[in-house]
């Protein structure tokens, strides 16, 4: 990581999110993944990597802010997720879970040697499913999605054996337990075998049997299949009656539900990692796919104060299984171009069969990259799929065969515009800008992609389809479709109803989210993240583009500002500078908002006396680590700053307070101690 510059590593997270997003939707959406988990997960990984050593080349799109799918296209009722479903971060070493129990002794503040008891169960390879019981009765099932909306399958579940109808025993008056829903080892191979004797195509993997199983818009079709769950938690409830996370589990297994019967307690993690190895030396005999086990802070009171980040909680951790390799040949290798005109070389495969997955594909990121591999046409390799989901190519087994190498293009192949890389950077790129037909497309879909303005029935084809009418060529274009309305009724797919719904969906965009705004423009290291961060500060977006502009003038004042913001380092700043001195960025820009009017951004935060201003905390904090502080700080809509500055509003100061007390002392700023900031906390609720 230390040997890779800036440049390489914003291209490859570029990479990635593409990457990432595209596997996603196969997995999640269309129950057909092309790589293994483990590949998948060491894409997510290095992504991980990358970010933690980038921070400022966070990208708007990242993976790392995204949970599961949309549910837009399925023909399942939404359901929206009273609260959220979150996924887990990885791990793949005994090192990073002797650093993940390190993390929450200092979150927490805890001593070094201070005890963290850990519940340790496997982690079942199956489809994530919240069960809502109120009364002690199932009211709703729906599946995970996106976290937030998830599709409704509660008739299907009615013919899931596990999932009781009504609960055993006394229960909350609202209860969600959440689990996975699988289909074991045996029944899976009993559904092939039938599918092979009707003729009808295969099921890659049990995940993806059951998936394609339960989201059926026909529960006919979900009876005849022989589903089963297990929990491994709960989401809403109106109580929880223990006070650990192993005696909540074995709570809902008196209930009625199954639970994992490889659930333990560890009192330390040097007995989860012996816990790991036993399951991992279990794996192929239990009846069911497992890809890893799931280690949970077992104390509920500590899983609350720790919390969530973007998309999981600190007090959970995947520890996945190690990849699986396989042999193929390389058939051919195309050369794929993305909305900044990078182009990248996509292996086409002798499918493979890697970890239950069938392989066909491989992204060869980069020229640089088949060059170290010494990678041609033809040539044997090993793939690996780290995490079991993402393909890798790890060797060139005929590397040394007397064979002339690969001639990476000089030219776009879309546009036949001359294909460069720029100094210091390792990527080739077209220099055909909006002129290439790829890029332009891609930069629409971006635009409205699920982290953009999420546009509803504007996918993909549509958009190429459109590209190529000529009728869509900037983002303000799709805002003036509706005086194409009679053009569009009768193509082909295209009726009264779809055109109004799209039309009725692009209508509703009319006044969007600010931050969503500013990431689907695609700036250079403005991801999701930094957008909202930016429009936290700034509120309206032209209140941004002065900002950014000043600074390129070199005010000062103006880069301080933007400085100022966590996450937002010189190349964000340079990125934003950059794209409003470009004229035809400005163009795009000023088109885009003569059609939308996106309104003041608003952060919703919990009403507190400490909402809109900037704290600073200073000196030793006794009773929480500065990161829980920090955390409880944003919570109540507040922005917790690193230094005291005539901004600052509140400073919090603990024993050993120096310099930044002085300095609050004399801009006349209030300073409180660390058990006032506790009332403040309690009285927020």
């Amino acid at each position: 990581m230390m040997a890779l510059s800036e440049a390489d590593a914003a291209n490859e997270l570029m990479r990635l999110a593409k990457a990432i997003a595209h596997h996603n939707r196969l997995y999640h959406a269309d129950d057909a993944p092309e790589i293994s988990d483990a590949e998948y997960d060491a894409l997510v990984r290095r992504n991980a990597e990358l970010e933690a050593a980038f921070p400022h080349l966070v990208r708007a799109d990242s993976p790392s802010a995204v949970v599961g799918h949309e549910v837009s296209a399925s023909p399942l009722s939404k359901v929206a997720h009273e609260v959220r479903m979150m996924s887990l971060d990885n791990a793949f070493s005994d090192e990073e879970v002797t650093e993940f129990v390190a993390r929450i002794r200092r979150f927490l503040a805890l001593p070094e040697d201070a005890p963290v008891a850990l519940t340790a169960e496997d982690k079942i390879d199956g489809l994530s499913c919240s069960l809502r019981y109120e009364q002690g009765r199932l009211l709703r099932a729906a599946t995970r999605g996106d976290g937030l909306v998830g599709e409704d399958v509660t008739p299907n579940v009615a013919y899931i054996s596990d999932i009781p109808q009504e609960l055993a025993g006394d229960t909350p008056d609202i209860f969600e337990i959440r689990g996975e829903v699988y289909m074991a080892k045996a029944d899976f191979l009993a559904l092939n075998a039938a599918q092979a004797e009707k003729g009808d195509k295969l099921v890659a993997t049990p995940r993806n049997a059951a998936a394609g199983s339960l989201r059926q818009k026909d529960a006919r079709v979900t009876a005849a299949r022989p589903l089963r769950f297990l929990a491994h938690g709960w989401g809403a409830a109106s109580q929880v009656l223990e006070k650990t996370q192993f005696a909540m589990m074995q709570r809902i297994a008196t209930w009625g539900v199954p639970v994992s019967p490889l659930l333990a307690i560890c009192n330390d993690h040097a007995t989860a990692l012996q816990r790991y190895r036993m399951i991992l030396e279990a794996r192929g005999d239990l009846p069911y796919e497992i890809d890893g086990v799931v280690y949970k802070v077992d104390r509920l009171d500590w899983q609350e104060r720790l919390g969530f980040v973007a998309k999981a909680p600190r007090w959970g951790l995947a520890h996945k299984f190690p990849a699986e390799r396989a042999e193929t040949v390389v058939e051919s290798i195309d050369i794929q171009v993305g909305r900044t005109g990078k182009l990248t070389p996509v292996g086409r495969l002798r499918p493979v069969l890697v970890g239950g997955v069938t392989v066909t594909n491989v992204t060869l990121h980069n020229r640089d990259e088949i060059g170290r591999l010494g990678l041609r046409i033809g040539d044997r390799i090993v793939l690996q799929r780290a995490g079991d989901v993402i393909p890798q190519v790890v060797d060139n087994l005929t590397r040394d065969e007397p064979r002339g190498a690969y001639a990476f293009p000089d030219h776009c192949p879309e546009c036949g515009s001359e294909a460069v890389a720029e100094e210091g950077e390792v990527d080739v790129r077209c220099t055909g800008g909006l002129i290439c037909p790829a890029q332009r497309t891609e930069r629409l879909k971006h635009f409205v992609s699920r982290g953009a303005l999420d546009i509803e029935g504007l996918g993909e084809k549509t958009i190429a389809e459109f590209f190529a009418l000529g009728w869509l060529e900037s983002p303000a274009d799709i805002f003036r479709l509706h005086h194409r309305r009679a053009e569009i009724v009768g193509r082909e797919g295209w009726k009264d109803k779809s055109v109004d719904n799209l039309l009725a969906a692009i209508e509703a965009k009319r006044a969007p989210d600010a931050a969503r705004l500013l990431f689907g423009l695609g700036i250079r290291h403005v991801g999701v993240v930094t957008a909202r961060d930016l429009m936290k500060r700034f509120a309206a977006l032209p209140a941004l583009r002065a900002a950014a502009e000043a600074a390129r003038a070199g005010e000062q004042e103006a880069a301080a500002e933007l400085t100022s913001i966590e996450g937002v380092g010189p190349a964000v700043i340079e990125a934003l500078g950059d794209f409003f001195h470009e004229p035809q960025n400005v163009a795009v820009w000023d088109d885009l908002l003569s059609e939308v009017t996106p309104p003041p951004y608003v952060v919703e935060t919990r009403d507190s006396p400490v909402a809109g201003k900037t704290v600073v905390f200073t000196g030793k904090l006794e009773t929480m680590s500065r990161d829980e502080a920090k955390a409880q700080a944003e919570a109540l809509g507040a922005r917790a700053a690193g230094s005291v500055s005539a901004k600052t509003d509140l400073v919090v100061a603990g024993p050993g307070a120096g310099s930044k007390l002085k300095q609050a002392a004399a801009l006349g700023i209030e300073v409180i101690d660390e058990s006032a900031w506790a009332e403040i906390v309690k009285a927020a609720g």
